[in-house]
């Protein structure tokens, strides 16, 4: 895994509706996790980071349109960012607008020690149904398994199996896809089949419940790296174990 490589997690959740807390307790939860961690800053268009000594206030004025403006801890060197913003309904599973957290955060060793606690706190803290956090080579050919034929007709590299769009699945509580740590509310993980404790031993050792009740489940010891014959098989057991992932079940 190079220096350069980042953590890239995303959470799915029902939509922001009113004056919904919800931009402000993610923001919150994450620096709680991550120690030192103040994202006390704002970004200019021209690419400048800009302090916000009322940050949260500003988290508050800026959070419309379904989601809220990025965030970020104005360190050039070790960039750690979040912001929000809505998938509209007529791209959402069931037709209901989703509120999507982007997370970007080093891998580094500092960034691995705390990757699933941050998970954890901005999942539960949106009351999201799903996420996921994975490096971002690995994430990119993960993206790539949701095919829209018409506008690209390759096949996903790797072997990896086609998932359907978003707009394609039955629920919310569908995950769209696989990610290196995997988070599943408790309706998710009812909805995919997990834990079943007689085919997910392997997944379960490397598992923690989360307050709520859901799960973090981790495929691999490593950061997920596809270049690894070992991850991409742990990858594609995953995805047989569980095809509702992707809307891929009959």
């Amino acid at each position: 895994m190079t220096a350069k490589q980042k953590m890239t997690l995303i959470v799915y959740a029902p939509a922001l509706a009113g004056n919904d807390s919800r931009p402000v307790s993610v923001v919150h939860g994450m620096e709680q996790v991550f120690p030192s961690l103040r994202l006390n800053w704002r970004i200019t268009a021209d690419g400048h980071p800009v302090a916000l000594p009322q940050r949260d206030a500003w988290l508050v004025e800026e959070t419309k349109n379904g989601g809220f403006s990025l965030v970020c801890n104005g360190d050039e060197n070790h960039p750690v960012m979040i912001y929000g913003l809505e998938l509209p309904a007529a791209s959402s599973p069931g037709g209901q607008a989703q509120f999507e957290v982007h997370v970007q955060m080093p891998s580094d060793a500092a960034g691995l020690t705390v990757v699933t606690d941050v998970l954890e706190a901005v999942a539960e803290s949106a009351r999201a149904s799903w996420g996921q956090a994975t490096p971002s080579s690995a994430g990119a050919d993960i993206a790539r398994q949701t095919k829209n034929w018409a506008a690209n007709p390759q096949p996903p590299p790797r072997g990896l199996p086609v998932l359907k769009l978003p707009e394609k699945l039955r629920s919310p509580e569908i995950p769209h896809r696989l990610g290196w740590l995997n988070y599943w509310s408790v309706n998710a993980a009812k909805a995919i089949g997990f834990p079943d404790p007689n085919r997910d031993a392997e997944l379960l050792s490397r598992a923690r419940r989360t307050e709520s009740g859901g799960w973090i489940v981790r495929l691999t010891d490593a950061p997920l790296d596809l270049d690894n014959p070992a991850h991409l098989e742990a990858l594609l057991r995953a995805y047989e174990r569980f095809p509702e992932i992707g809307g891929r079940a009959t």
